[in-house]
């Protein structure tokens, strides 16, 4: 059969041909039969919600910069202290506080409902995992009426059993906001239904670029070509007018964002000009390099490692397109080649240009993850279109239809169950930073005044958000040499409202260079966060403070998986611990531990 062509009136670039040839301009009922998704856009929010808050509920926090960074300031804002760092000074400023204002909107209305501070952090995530469930059903509603159902139903599939999607989804990063409205400019590209929506999708992405992570303004550029590719078949000058108009409402975005900042750092501050300009543009001893490198192949192991099979196929997408072409295989979507390709590629651009960059983060692929899982539904799907093929002439119709059935079912509930082994392992390793602070809420342990100091556990604090009012996380000496975060200035009378944003704190600088003033005096500690791994060598400036019970007695220990003595198969997924599991293969485990210093007596 030969490929599908498509005609484009002159208003609209509506598709006129379905892969066979007929006319789509058929009825609604028709159109609900063979248009509609395989699960209704209501049901399938109330799926991604529960995934979703779930992950809201029980995610543990991989990243410190999302603590630091994020979390940190908005309790500044909501509760008149807490972490700054460097990017928050005056002095350098590349971080919006739009960004934070919106969450801490959030936050405050959350802190109606209860007066503990970790309920309000709970609150926030669940907001943004819903969030999150609207932008993926609203995508997924767009894919199935676009594409194809099943595509829609496959995409669904990669997003509720990944683990990659499990932690992006309510993680309160600026490339998870970006990720959002990416979903949303990806949809308004799709959907033609009533005429191109250009500028919506335009407007999207540059939210998502403004507001969030400008570098995921590049994920448009795929799409505009195409609008001028159609605009220059179909004669479509309105193109440009819709064009300008998206770019117009991302210009107003950016002014009120420009507003804001100018408010909290009492200065004009263009912060999306100031992240791409000290990324790129930074000079030696500065720049993203000086946080640490990684090699070439680094997303393409951690890829693997957070969605499996799915990530495989997505990789296929491309070179199966080119041979349904070649090959004049049936298509399996109602868009012509150029079209699909255009779908697929931002897949590519974006994983090749990190990859080009020395300095990688898990988080700097999240933008790009409904880009991934909209490949692997279509690579799949085409996949098992050539399966299916009962054509006598075809290779494929010779093998039996249940060996082929239970071949592919039994690949994909092993992707589905590795996704699970995953996520749960994930869980259930690293989640004690967010379990053993609860501790600190038992009446008459902590008081206002009391400072809890963090050493070599310093990235893994969940946030101020986990101590009680008026206690303070403090920094003492560990083996990490580079900058810590200070704290917001809590100056009030005559400074004005929030005066820790603007004015200018001691000791902060671009290079990473540490900075003694932010180390604590250990003998002031009233509470310590330590961990313990019989695996591990301990140090002059980080003894084990667990076993030093004359000094420190545990308040309250978590298990915590140590990564140096757990086999690669036990750090990647979960495994029970029973006999029948080889001993190489258990998962090994440390001690993460909150602890109160001993008074002379006790």
């Amino acid at each position: 059969m030969p490929p599908n062509t498509i005609v484009h009136s002159s208003k609209t670039t509506t598709p006129q041909h379905s892969p066979s040839g007929a006319s789509q301009s058929t009825s609604k009922s028709k159109s609900l039969v063979n248009g509609g998704p395989v699960v209704e856009p209501i049901s399938a929010f109330y799926l991604f919600a529960i995934v979703n808050v779930l992950a809201a509920l029980f995610a543990p926090i991989p990243d410190c910069d999302e603590v630091f960074n994020y979390w940190e300031p908005t309790h500044y804002l909501n509760h008149k202290y807490g972490l700054q760092t460097w990017e928050y000074s005056p002095d350098y400023s590349i971080r919006s506080w739009l960004y934070i204002v919106i969450h801490a909107i959030v936050g405050k209305f959350g802190s109606l409902f209860s007066t503990k501070k970790s309920f309000e952090f709970y609150f926030i995530r669940v907001v943004l995992a819903l969030t999150c469930a609207l932008c993926e059903s609203r995508l997924f509603t767009t894919v199935s009426r676009a594409l194809n159902p099943r595509i829609g139903g496959w995409f669904m599939a990669v997003m509720l059993f990944s683990p990659g999607m499990f932690n992006a989804s309510v993680a309160y990063l600026p490339s998870s906001f970006s990720m959002y409205t990416t979903m949303l400019g990806m949809t308004s590209f799709m959907d033609w239904r009533g005429g191109s929506k250009t500028h919506i999708g335009i407007m999207w992405f540059g939210i998502g670029a403004v507001v969030g992570w400008p570098f995921s303004a590049a994920l448009v550029g795929p799409f505009v070509v195409e609008e001028l590719i159609l605009a220059s078949i179909t004669k479509d000058v309105e193109v440009f007018r819709r064009i300008v108009d998206g770019s117009v409402r991302s210009v107003i975005v950016l002014a009120l964002q420009v507003a804001v900042d100018t408010f909290f750092y009492h200065k004009v501050v263009v912060v999306p000009w100031k992240i791409v300009s000290y990324n790129i543009f930074s000079g030696s001893g500065r720049g993203p390099d000086i946080f640490g490198t990684e090699p070439a192949d680094f997303y393409i192991r951690n890829l693997l490692l957070n969605f499996n099979v799915w990530f495989i196929l997505a990789i296929c997408a491309g070179p199966l397109l080119v041979l349904q072409y070649v090959y004049s295989m049936e298509s399996t979507t109602k868009f012509t080649l150029m079209r699909s390709a255009f779908f697929v590629c931002p897949f590519y651009m974006w994983l090749a240009i990190f990859s080009a960059q020395a300095h990688k983060e898990e988080r700097f692929m999240f933008p790009m993850y409904p880009f991934l899982g909209l490949n692997a539904a279509i690579a799949l799907h085409s996949t098992l279109a050539y399966v299916g093929n009962t054509d006598p002439g075809k290779l494929m119709s010779m093998i039996p239809a249940r060996l082929k059935f239970a071949v592919v079912v039994v690949s994909m509930m092993l992707a589905v169950d590795i996704g699970i082994l995953r996520t749960f392992g994930t869980i259930t390793a690293y989640r004690a930073p967010l379990l053993v602070f609860s501790a600190l809420q038992q009446p008459d342990l902590a008081k206002a005044g009391d400072m809890l100091c963090l050493g070599k556990e310093w990235y893994r604090f969940p946030s101020s958000y986990f101590l009680p009012n008026g206690i303070h996380a403090k920094f003492i000496r560990s083996d990490f040499n580079g900058l810590l975060p200070g704290e917001f200035n809590e100056a009030k009378v005559g400074f004005g409202l929030f005066a820790g944003t603007w004015l200018i704190p001691p000791g902060m600088n671009d290079k990473n260079i540490a900075d003694p003033g932010k180390f604590f005096d250990p003998s002031h500690c009233s509470f310590l966060v330590d961990s313990y791994f019989p695996s591990a060598t301990s140090s002059p400036l980080e003894p084990n403070y667990v076993l030093n019970q004359e000094s420190w007695e545990k308040v309250k220990c978590s298990s915590f998986l140590d990564t140096t003595s757990t086999s690669m198969v036990g750090r990647i997924l979960w495994l029970p611990n029973v006999a029948w599991i080889p001993g190489r293969y258990r998962r090994r485990w440390g001690q993460y531990c909150l602890l109160r210093r001993r008074t002379v007596g006790q």
